[in-house]
């Protein structure tokens, strides 16, 4: 699997990949509101290694890399988990090297992925599960068709505290009503 845009590579992660996620997944600061900060380039390494090997496989999260067609450089990865009693869900989870944040690649990449999701595997329902203060990404979810469905108070223990969790939404009716691809 691998879509192109206009500026992105995305494709499965690989092992060749570790140093590079590494390089933008430890920082403690910008990556606060994720639930994986790794302590150790061994840890992304073991990361990758448990990730499923091809994406649609019922209760697994298939890592995905952003690359920038333009330099070649790793600038992030999506996460999909798949689940549901068909398997026709998908949780997304984007993270992108704060070099590249601000500059569309995130909502270029996530529209890609939208319609992978939708067209190609086929699937009912998007969600993503954020930290109620992280309003950059709910702005990014919002521009790309997500509504919000729920406020959940202090639901997740994530960082040694309890924090709250808001979950966004898209279908794939929303999507195809959509004016946003």
């Amino acid at each position: 699997m691998k879509l192109m845009t206009s500026r992105l590579l995305i494709r499965p992660i690989a092992h060749d990949d570790s140093e590079s996620v590494f390089a933008y997944r430890k920082n403690k600061e910008v990556n606060k509101y994720q639930g994986w900060i790794p302590e150790s380039l061994p840890e992304v390494t073991e990361f990758i290694n448990k990730t499923a090997r091809e994406p649609d496989l019922p209760e697994t999260w298939f890592q995905l890399v952003i690359i920038e067609n333009a330099s070649g450089r790793l600038m992030g990865d999506i996460g999909l988990h798949f689940f549901g009693i068909r398997n026709e869900q998908v949780e997304i989870g984007c993270t992108l090297h704060q070099d590249f944040q601000g500059k569309g690649f995130a909502t270029e990449a996530l529209e890609s992925i939208i319609t992978f999701l939708f067209t190609e595997l086929n699937k009912h329902r998007i969600i993503a599960s954020i930290d109620p203060e992280n309003l950059s990404v709910i702005r990014l979810l919002e521009r790309t068709g997500f509504q919000k469905e729920a406020h959940f108070r202090k639901s997740l223990f994530l960082n040694d505290q309890w924090v709250d969790d808001v979950i966004f939404a898209m279908l794939r009716t929303d999507w195809k009503n959509s004016s946003n691809f």
